[in-house]
Parts: structure tokens; C-alpha cells; sequence
């Protein structure tokens, strides 16, 4: 099956390798001059380091599979599925699915990577609607496996079903939400934690360093292979019902204790941009989310080693 990839920055450039890797064809165009030829360079680099972690096996074999198109209507030509990754903006969005409109076959799926800018505000004017919907990934996409599916109104659940079947053919994991809510799920989610970590720095409880490892030597520990309901499921004799007797009084004294979340003001944000920057320097970032790349990488291994032993 062919898929294409409509936006080659880091997300489409992820988003490549993951149906590559998976071994479908990959169609990639973006309207900047020069910019899928460079998202192939970066695409190269990706590979290196995942056969050197031993995430894939032939990395030359699935680069083949990722080819530059020279046009919109050259890139979704007989594609089963298209992933848009354009600049998120409703605007942006809406001129790029009027194009796609124009050019798309009649049974072509379309799934818009939109971390929190809903379908419904940019396919309602498509004939293609029915087919459209968010498809929103983490990243990098090809280590973190998360998709949230989130059809507009018009969205036919048909194509939410289909979409579904190809994200885990392609080895993803996908979510189903069953309407559209502001920053969806995984958003939603990361709200919350970041809400009372902004707090708790806004309030001097404790630094950012400590607050980061509080999650990454505490609750991301457990996070990364389980979720928080099984989490709390498994920390009390009784399972989830006796966790809720146990600490449910103090859950709600601590939401209770805090009303509504704390704005993110300028001097709280300049706060943390110091005490960020004190730690790595912003040059230094690039080279800092390449590490990060590759711990996941490191830690998608010992999970797929786990899962072998366990089966």
C-alpha cells in the first residue's frame, strides 16, 4: 500500500519512517523548495541510529521505500492513506485540504496530525470530509507509538475503523476518542501534570530539576509501561476500588487546595526558561532531543525484549 506523507518536517519526517518501516510506500512532498530532501537526509540519520539500537534490520531497504514527490497530485496518486503535517494553523489547514480535495482518489483516507486544532475547523468545506480526520501522534512517532483518532461530525465511522487497522498494521497504537474535544486526550492529560508543575515552582516548592525527576526517576518509571489507572490498580492490596478509599480524601484536599490552576505569567515562564537554560544551553538543544531519541530507542529495546520473553 502506498502512503503520503503531505509535510516534511519532524513529524512528517517520523511519520515516514514509521509506514516505511512497516513496509509500505512512501510518497513525500512538501510545498517548500528543498525541504523533502532534507527531511530524506534526516530520515537517513534516524535509520542509522535505529539499526544501531537494534529497532530495525534493514535500514537501506526501508529508506528505498520513502521517495520525494514532485507535486501534491504526484505524492496522493493511487495512495490508500495520506498524513498531512502542514503548518498548524487553521488557515494552513484548510488551503492544504482544498488541494488535497482537488486531487485525492474517491476511497484515499486522510489523517491530519493536528495536535489540537480539531477536523471539523478545517475539512468541513472538502467533498472529501467524510474521509478526514485528526490522527495525532507523540514524537518522535516512530518511538512513541500513541495515535489519537478524533473524527469531525462528518467523519463516517468507517473511517475510523479503517484508520484504526492501518495505524496498528503500521505498528502504532492507536486511541479512539468519540468526538472532538479541545487538546483531545493526550494533551489533556499533560495539562494537568503541567498545571501543578508550573504551581509548584510558581509557589517555591521546589526547583524545576527536582520537579523533572520527580517524573523521570519517579512516575515515568511506571508511566512508560503502564498507565495511571493501572498504576493505581496495582499500589493497593484491593486493586483500583481500595486505592480510591485509601487516598481519594487526599486527592480532593489537594484539588480543593488548588481551585483553578495558576496562569503561566511572564515572570513564572522566565523563571523556568532561566533555570532550563542554566542546564542546557539553547544550542544545545538539538543535540539534547537527539539523546533523547536515543534513550527511547534504548528503552523501546529492553520493552521489545520484555514482550519476546513474556510471549
Amino acid at each position: 500500500m502506498k502512503t503520503a506523507i503531505i509535510g516534511a518536517g519532524l513529524i512528517g519526517s517520523g511519520w515516514a519512517i514509521v509506514f516505511a518501516r512497516a513496509g509500505f510506500e512512501v510518497a513525500l512532498y512538501d510545498g517548500v523548495a528543498g525541504a523533502a530532501e532534507r527531511a530524506v537526509a534526516l530520515i537517513a540519520q534516524r535509520l542509522h541510529d535505529l539499526e544501531e539500537h537494534r529497532l530495525i534490520a534493514d535500514r537501506a531497504a526501508i529508506l528505498a521505500r520513502i521517495r520525494v514527490a514532485a507535486s501534491l497530485a504526484e505524492a496522493v496518486e493511487k495512495a490508500g492513506y495520506i498524513q498531512e503535517n502542514v503548518f498548524e494553523t487553521v488557515e494552513t489547514k484548510r488551503a492544504i485540504f482544498r488541494e488535497l480535495d482537488a486531487v485525492v482518489g474517491a476511497d484515499t483516507l486522510i489523517g491530519s496530525s493536528s495536535s489540537g486544532i480539531p477536523a471539523s475547523a478545517f475539512t468541513g468545506h472538502v467533498a472529501c470530509r467524510s474521509r478526514c480526520l485528526v490522527a495525532h501522534p507523540a514524537n518522535p512517532p516512530y518511538l512513541i507509538p500513541i495515535v489519537e483518532l478524533v473524527p469531525a461530525p462528518w467523519t463516517l465511522p468507517e473511517t475510523v475503523k479503517r484508520v484504526r487497522a492501518l495505524m496498528t498494521d503500521a505498528g502504532q497504537e492507536p486511541i479512539e476518542l468519540t468526538r472532538e474535544i479541545q487538546g483531545f486526550v493526550l494533551n489533556r492529560l499533560q495539562s494537568g501534570l503541567l498545571a501543578e508543575a508550573w504551581q509548584l515552582v510558581a509557589e517555591g516548592i521546589a526547583s524545576v530539576a527536582d520537579i523533572d525527576r520527580t517524573v523521570s526517576a519517579g512516575l515515568g518509571l511506571r508511566w512508560s509501561f503502564m498507565g495511571p489507572f493501572e498504576t493505581i490498580d496495582l499500589n493497593a492490596p484491593g486493586g483500583v476500588a481500595d486505592y480510591a478509599q485509601r487516598f481519594g480524601g487526599l486527592y480532593r484536599e489537594i484539588r480543593q487546595s488548588r481551585g483553578t490552576a495558576g496562569d503561566w505569567n511572564a515572570e513564572l515562564i522566565a523563571q523556568v526558561e532561566a533555570e532550563r537554560r542554566k542546564a542546557l544551553p539553547a544550542e544545545a538543544l538539538g543535540a539534547r532531543a537527539v539523546w533523547r531519541d536515543r534513550r527511547l530507542m534504548g528503552l523501546a529495546r529492553e520493552k521489545h525484549r520484555a514482550e519476546r520473553e513474556e510471549g
